[in-house]
Order: structure tokens, then C-alpha cells, then sequence
């Protein structure tokens, strides 16, 4: 058995991510690049890669991490680039995306080897948290005005609009996107791609992906240009969990259980947007509440039910654990970062990376 904790990726469960990811590619003709900022797991890539066409960055690591591990076309994007790193980051990739006219007025010259785009704000998003919506008031994520757009636009081949935020609604993907076409549909016939970016949940159950390949394929004719999707969270939902034991358990008004793991070093989101973890199937006559082993107070993963009372040396499976964990997975109170396992197809298990206190020691000096 497998030493806790460590997160688990089920190929299985990825694979059907990937097959709609190849469908809507099939039907709509986008191209869909993996989100590393969300998941840059690459002992998958090889199992990913025949379903997608590259990735997508934020930073010259994750440029460099796409083209040497993932291959395929390899997009950067970062708020900002320093000039120490520039050449860098065109150096491995096929487009680069600016954040601002400012960014792409200063690295003109250095940037005319490759495809150049603007990313663009369109002032409207799905999403419901202040923090992480990109069309927040004052927001410094892509440029907003069409006149100064217009002005650099010979500069450019296209356009990367990333406004959905775990956006399940069908409809509200439709309208959002019609506000951009009515907006900025000038500008978006005269260029040649256009990303959509990611946050779009077109692979979660019952979304109507038919509807979303026709909306994508509308839009592409419309407007000529090669749409590009950056799934991120939409291509490993629900394919990894975090694997726990039980370390003691205690009543102080509640029972509780203290559990190997922390959420502020392992699955960080839950602390930032005051989420719960998933257990499944979350039912029984037992109300537990699951609590990491920092020492931060409010390290807790959530309450939930279990068919009987959890003791030492219980597992407990938290579910959908693989987008924005393991890429932010840190070493605070020096709790041991779970391992790294993957089932594979046959249903045996492998550890591809573990960690000790080697790698503890050197992240620091």
C-alpha cells in the first residue's frame, strides 16, 4: 500500500475528459490547449497529447515546461514579461499573447520572429468571486478600449479573451460571447485566431456540447479566425483524488479527525475561496469534521458523513483534486507534499514522484 498522502490520477477517468475534448475539436474545428497554470502534471502528457493540440502559459516556466514536455503549439501569456526573460520566452514558443499594448509597443522588435496576440477585455465574466474575476473594476487583464486597439492591430494575428470562470451555463457562455462579438467584431474580422481561454466546464455532465460546438463553429465562420479553447480545470475534472489517513480523532463540540495532509499545503483553493473538499459519497450516521495538520487554525477540509466513525488509520478519498493542487502545493509547517501516483489503464498503480526532505531543504538555502 501506498504511503499517504498523495494525489492519485485515474487515466481512466481522465481519458473521458479527453475524448470530449477530441470531439469538440472533431466538430467545431477549435484547437484545445491545456491550461498549465491549472494542471502541469507531465507524467500524463504523453497520455494527454494525441487529444489536444498544445499548451497555454502564464510565465517562462510554464512556456518552457509546455514545449519540452507537451509539445504540440505552445502559447505564452503573461501579465507582464521583465526583459531579462523575453527572449527566452519566444525562444520556446509558436505565439506570444500580450497583456497590454504597453508590453507589446516594448518587446515589438524582439517579438516579429513569431505570432503575436493582445489579449482583450471584454468587462463581463461568470465569475461569482471578486478575486478571481478577470473583469473586476480596475482590472490590469487585457485592454478594454477598441480604439486603442485598433491602433496596434496591424501588430498583431489575434485576440485571447479569457473571461469564464467555472462556467457551467451553456447560456451564459452564448451571451457573454455575443456581448464580445457585438463589441469587438470589427476588430475580430481582421485578425486571424481568437482564444476563448479556459473556465469553460464543457466537460462536466449534461452540458449541452452540441450547442457548444455549433456556438464555436458560428463564431469561427463569422469572423474567419481559428478559435483556440484553453481547458484547464475542464480537462482533468473529477480524474484525481487526494488520498489521506487518519492521524487522531477528537470531540470538542464536534468529532474531528486530524488527517496527514493540510488544504494550505495541498489543495490551497479551499483556503482562498472558503470551499469545502469533496468526499464521496458523503452519507452515514457519522458527522465528522476533517481537519488538516497544520497549525493553521483554520486548516479544515469540511464536514462530512461517513457510514461509520473514523479511527486512526482510516482513508479518506478527497475527490476531484488534481486542477490548481498539485501546481500549488507548498512545503508551509514542513508537512510532507503528498506523492504522485497514477492508475493506469489496467488498474494497477505506479508512483511517478515522491518527496522527502532533500526536496524540502532545497527549495530553500
Amino acid at each position: 500500500m501506498i504511503q499517504t498522502p498523495y494525489y492519485l490520477i485515474d487515466k481512466q477517468k481522465l481519458r473521458r475528459n479527453m475524448e470530449k475534448i477530441a470531439y469538440v475539436r472533431e466538430k467545431s474545428g477549435v484547437k484545445a490547449l491545456l491550461a498549465l497554470k491549472c494542471f502541469a502534471t507531465w507524467s500524463v502528457f504523453d497520455f494527454m497529447r494525441p487529444y489536444m493540440d498544445g499548451t497555454t502559459s502564464s510565465s517562462l516556466y510554464e512556456v518552457r515546461l509546455g514545449r519540452e514536455r507537451f509539445g504540440g503549439e505552445t502559447h505564452a501569456y503573461s501579465v507582464a514579461y521583465a526583459d531579462h526573460e523575453i527572449a527566452e520566452v519566444i525562444g520556446h514558443s509558436d505565439k506570444i499573447i500580450f497583456n497590454s499594448i504597453g508590453q507589446l509597443e516594448r518587446f515589438e522588435a524582439q517579438s516579429a520572429s513569431i505570432a503575436r496576440g493582445l489579449r482583450l477585455n471584454p468587462q463581463v465574466s461568470s465569475s461569482t468571486f471578486d478575486l478571481a474575476d478577470p473583469a473586476r473594476p480596475f482590472s490590469r487583464l487585457g485592454e478594454w478600449d477598441a480604439a486603442k486597439v485598433e491602433a496596434v492591430i496591424d501588430r498583431i494575428s489575434g485576440f485571447m479573451i479569457h473571461n469564464n470562470c467555472e462556467n457551467g451555463d451553456f447560456e451564459l457562455f452564448d451571451r457573454m460571447l455575443g456581448q464580445i462579438e457585438e463589441r469587438f467584431g470589427a476588430l475580430l474580422s481582421r485578425v486571424e485566431w481568437v482564444s476563448l481561454g479556459g473556465g469553460i466546464h464543457f466537460t462536466g455532465e449534461n452540458y449541452p456540447i452540441d450547442e457548444f460546438c455549433a456556438r464555436l463553429k458560428a463564431f469561427s465562420d463569422r469572423f474567419g479566425v481559428q478559435v483556440y479553447l484553453e481547458p484547464g480545470e475542464a480537462s482533468i475534472t473529477k480524474s484525481t483524488t487526494l488520498e489521506v489517513t487518519v492521524l487522531d480523532t477528537l470531540f470538542n463540540g464536534k468529532n474531528l479527525a486530524i488527517v496527514d495532509s493540510s488544504i494550505e499545503a495541498h489543495m490551497l483553493d479551499l483556503l482562498i475561496y472558503r470551499e469545502s473538499a469533496k468526499v464521496a459519497p458523503n452519507e452515514g450516521a457519522h458527522s465528522v469534521l476533517v481537519c488538516g495538520k497544520s497549525c493553521l487554525a483554520g486548516d479544515i477540509f469540511g464536514e462530512f458523513r461517513f457510514p461509520e466513525a473514523l479511527k486512526v488509520g482510516d482513508r479518506i478519498s478527497f475527490q476531484d483534486a488534481a486542477g490548481y493542487t498539485m501546481v500549488k502545493k507548498n512545503w508551509f509547517n514542513g508537512v510532507k507534499m503528498p506523492a504522485i501516483a497514477i492508475r493506469e489503464l489496467d488498474g494497477s498503480v505506479r508512483v511517478v514522484r515522491d518527496f522527502d526532505f532533500a526536496d524540502f531543504e532545497q527549495c530553500l538555502s
